[in-house]
């Protein structure tokens, strides 16, 4: 075991063992768990804790509260909740407050089993409460959810009956002045589990080789607040002595922290496939190493929204800040590096990453080559505030009033993310998805959209499963909205959507509205989409910029 510091004569003991470190977790704690599609997710101790209930019994009946999700396929919670549904019945898990469960298939599995409580509410409300609750506030009081899943006169966040029961967390409609805003509530941490690189005797943390900062330091003040101070325990890469951390490194100052363990390596990971890549937290430049994205529909979809982008740019005369989604919208990062653009277009994702390439699937949330990287908070404060230009988000399902269903199905609840936030607070919002789900073959080839099989399951349909986003809302607040597919672009206009853009090849009546529930208005001035989309070389959207006078 490494000593512990010693500084003017005071034993600060708290590089410890893991056994030593989670003693201290009692029955029914409520836990807080940093943790981001893996980044930031303190496996190790996850893994540890888990198996000493395995082995004690105990702690048992724990809340888990976590601000994304902790874990990826096979790694982090998801192994936990894989080993407790390889069991049957269990005590060591009581309820989640847990925004996504998209790259957790087990632990999705354990949540629509019906044996815990499952809440489920926006990331950006959720790192954001953890800031209420440490700065000694009841709830986070906010507009994102009115009028959908998230509203108390629909769901109020439950994703399950038995969360409905018990309604350990709560989402109230309050009055402020004639306006109505939502209320979330949630029992307080006692304990936090949370994760850095470095830590030295005193406890000092940083963060110097992870891809984001998260919510760390809000997860570890929600835990300390009065009333009842808990605990928090880190794990870390590795320690050093007092005094060889730069003060302005420290992401959470050592008094805040009770316990430090150090990981195996093989539980601390930079994402859900990166071990460690330099280029992901700034260690090394990002030279745009990477080959071009080949062109498929996904990518058609892609460009179309930088083609938005850019003509938005060109309007305004002036760059853009654009958050990406999960999914297709991640790929507009790519095709904003392909088309020179990286400094006109200025991506950010919702784990705090500004500039580079977004990575996407289970390394979503980390950025190749970021120029700047905050605390989630405080990125979901740009989004929130409204200080976007535009966002690209995806969609699971969209109905003929405009309203959104990202992730939620009856056999499958992905979880929010952060689109309730992003999509309430951007004035441009660019769905991004493809125009049917299923087996399907479509391609791109010489120019044209060839559909030989398409998807049988239909997107655009009747009504949304579940309201994430509201049609009616976003217009009401002046919005702009665009659906953007491979074969397909609309608007939301005050008399639903309308179908602007078709793509070369598509029959509009065989491959469009008659792939739809419902029927749309179509623009007298419906148009084929830019043929350029469809041809493997760039667009030259940079040209198209510096014609308007944006670029030198």
């Amino acid at each position: 075991m490494i000593e512990p510091n010693v500084r003017r004569g005071v034993r600060l003991r708290k590089i410890v063992g893991v056994e030593e470190a989670l003693a201290g977790v009692d029955d029914g704690s409520v836990v807080a768990v940093s943790g981001f599609n893996n980044a930031l997710t303190p496996e190790y101790l996850l893994l540890k804790l888990y198996e000493m209930w395995e082995r004690t019994g105990h702690p048992r009946k724990l809340f888990l509260e976590s601000d994304s999700l902790p874990g990826v396929r096979g790694r982090g919670l998801d192994l936990v909740a894989g080993k407790l549904l390889e069991r049957g019945e269990q005590d060591f898990i009581s309820g989640v407050l847990m925004p996504f469960f998209g790259f957790a298939p087990n632990l999705m599995r354990l949540a629509m089993g019906g044996s815990i409580e499952v809440y489920s509410w926006s990331v950006g409300v959720v790192a954001y409460w953890f800031r209420e609750v440490a700065s000694g506030r009841p709830g986070l009081i906010t507009k994102v959810g009115l009028r959908t899943f998230f509203d108390p006169r629909s769901e109020g966040g439950c994703a399950n009956d038995l969360a409905r029961e018990r309604r350990r967390c709560r989402i109230r409609v309050i009055d402020l002045d004639g306006d109505e805003y939502l209320f979330y509530s949630a029992p307080k941490p006692n304990v936090s589990l949370i994760r850095g690189t470095t830590a030295d005797g005193m406890g000092n943390l940083t963060m110097e080789r992870e891809g984001m900062v998260g919510t760390v330091l809000a997860m570890a003040q929600a835990s300390k607040a009065a009333p009842n101070p808990g605990m928090v325990i880190a794990q870390v890469e590795e320690t050093v002595p007092f005094g060889a951390l730069h003060p302005q490194m420290i992401q959470v100052p050592g008094p805040l922290i009770d316990r430090i363990v150090v990981s195996p390596p093989e539980h601390h990971w930079q994402g859900g496939t990166i071990r460690f890549d330099p280029r992901v937290c700034g260690a090394a430049p990002f030279r745009g190493e990477e080959v071009p994205l080949k062109l498929t529909p996904e990518k058609v979809v892609a460009r179309r929204v930088a083609l938005e982008l850019v003509r938005v740019a060109a309007a305004a005369r002036r760059p853009l800040l654009i958050n990406l989604g999960v999914g297709i919208p991640a790929m507009v990062s790519s095709v904003i590096h392909e088309e020179g653009l990286g400094e006109v277009m200025i991506p950010t994702i919702e784990s705090g990453a500004w500039g580079g390439i977004a990575l996407s699937d289970e390394d979503f949330g980390l950025s190749m080559g970021p120029f700047a990287i905050i605390s989630m908070p405080d990125q979901f404060s740009v989004y929130e505030g409204g200080m976007l230009d535009a966002t690209s988000l995806g969609f699971m399902q969209v109905d003929a009033e405009g309203n959104v269903n990202p992730s939620v199905l009856p056999d499958r609840f992905t979880g929010p993310g952060g689109f309730p936030v992003i999509a309430a607070g951007s004035p441009r919002i660019y769905f991004a998805g493809a125009f049917t789900a299923g087996r399907r073959d479509v391609r791109v080839e010489d120019g044209r959209l060839f559909i030989e099989r398409d998807g049988p399951i239909r997107k655009f349909v009747s009504h949304v499963y579940k309201v994430m986003f509201s049609g009616a809302t976003a217009l009401r607040n002046g919005r702009d909205v665009l659906y953007v597919t491979e074969r397909a672009v609309l608007r939301l206009t005050n008399d639903g959507l309308t179908l602007e853009e078709y793509a070369p090849g598509v029959d509009i009546d065989r491959d469009v509205l008659g792939a739809m529930e419902f029927r749309p208005s179509v623009s007298p001035k419906v148009a084929p989409m830019d043929p350029r989309l469809f041809h493997e070389e760039t667009m030259g959207l940079r040209e198209d910029l510096a014609s308007s006078g944006l670029l030198d």
